[in-house]
């Protein structure tokens, strides 16, 4: 079954609007995974406009002691301050992802020809401290094999695109590019994830074209929904698309 990590970004987002320390991003963390999420995901950028360096660190620290069946999923660019960050906090997987520091959110996957020296640095080192590391990648069949030349054992399927023009015939090639692309990731020995935008409307079409896949990051949907029913019972509604997937 396809699991479910929760991006806990948007949470952070609104804790940073005000000095008062709440909503709490590892309270958050906890009644999602008592409603049965699989893991957290967190992506700390540079200017901490979300997720800060101390959340990564706190996350860890209650995942290890109270969630340890749990995964931790850290995001981000790999420069020498993510990297450091990624050791010490030890998660059980490290997503890099191309971003510059002002994006507001992930909007393309890695050109590895172009990074191939970077990513395979800083996939050889991430080894070290025995972390599985994924790539965010765009739906295009051809760069599976790619990741798998740098050494990556997941790659994670950017979905923007396919959840922008939902419900459209662009949304349905965006769709058959994605299946297309899982599958070329399955037969390059590397394992799936997926994320960006997915939603309780777009997410059961999506698992439908891509069985292959292992783990999908939810973050920004999940968030909004739990605006009107609570973060528990969106948990709820999203586990039961994947049971049923």
């Amino acid at each position: 079954m396809t699991q479910l990590s929760v991006n806990l970004n948007a949470v952070a987002m609104l804790r940073n609007r005000r000095d008062i320390g709440w909503p709490s991003v590892t309270g958050i963390a906890r009644l999602v995974l008592e409603a049965g999420a699989d893991g957290i995901t967190a992506h700390p950028r540079p200017d901490e406009r979300h997720i800060r360096k101390k959340d990564v660190r706190e996350l860890a620290k209650m995942l290890r002691a109270d969630f340890p069946e749990a995964e931790y999923n850290i995001e981000g660019y790999p420069n020498e301050t993510f990297l450091s960050l990624v050791e010490e906090a030890k998660p059980d997987q490290v997503t890099f992802v191309p971003d510059d520091p002002e994006q507001s959110t992930s909007d393309h996957g890695w050109d590895i020809d172009a990074n191939t020296e970077l990513l395979k640095r800083s996939i050889r080192r991430m080894k070290a401290k025995n972390l599985r590391v994924a790539l965010f990648i765009d739906e295009d069949p051809g760069v599976p094999p790619d990741a798998w030349e740098v050494d990556a054992d997941r790659v994670e399927l950017y979905t923007g695109p396919y959840a922008a023009s939902f419900g459209t015939p662009e949304g349905t090639r965006h769709l058959q590019r994605l299946a297309v692309t899982a599958r070329a990731a399955q037969a390059a020995g590397l394992e799936i994830n997926a994320g960006h935008d997915l939603t309780l409307a777009n997410l059961p079409a999506f698992l439908a074209a891509t069985p292959e896949i292992a783990e999908v990051s939810i973050g920004h949907a999940i968030t909004s929904d739990a605006l009107t029913m609570g973060f528990p019972e969106a948990v709820r509604r999203y586990k039961a698309i994947l049971e049923n997937a």
